[in-house]
């Protein structure tokens, strides 16, 4: 199969392709006698195996691993599982900084509505303080 052949089954760019390969979580094709790249079939399996682990979260590192636990063995599903839970706490880490975040921008939102003193945005103001500023205020 050529380059756009797989690029196209596995609804990816033919550049990921190429960066795929250079990773080393794609095997290097053949070349045909044109020099142009010659994938087995089962380059799309893998290519959409990354993007589905993509997909839930896990980094290129993390998936160059998991294409070795798929390869078989008992152990790969213990070691799968594993690394799963690991992401699992790491998404909850993702999850409560982005709710922080909200919870901060939302402040800042409700501040809006308050009667102002002067014409400055307090989301802009709050986004260009110097946060040393804001620790002496809370000083006594």
């Amino acid at each position: 199969m050529r380059t756009s052949e797989v690029a196209a089954q596995a609804r990816v760019n033919p550049q990921t392709l190429r960066y795929y390969e250079r990773r080393g979580l794609l095997p290097e094709p053949a070349r045909s006698a044109a020099g142009y790249r010659a994938y087995n079939p089962q380059a799309v399996q893998i290519v959409r195996f990354i993007k589905r682990a993509q997909d839930l979260g896990f980094a290129l590192d993390d998936i160059e691993s998991l294409l070795q636990l798929a390869e078989g063995g008992p152990e790969g599903c213990d070691a799968t599982r594993a690394m799963s839970v690991d992401k699992i706490a790491d998404l909850d880490v993702r999850i409560a900084d982005l709710q922080a975040m909200r919870a901060a921008l939302a402040r800042l939102v409700a501040t809006c509505e308050q009667p102002r003193n002067h014409r400055e945005c307090p989301i802009l103001a709050q986004i260009t303080s110097d946060p040393e500023d804001d620790d002496r205020e809370d000083r006594p």
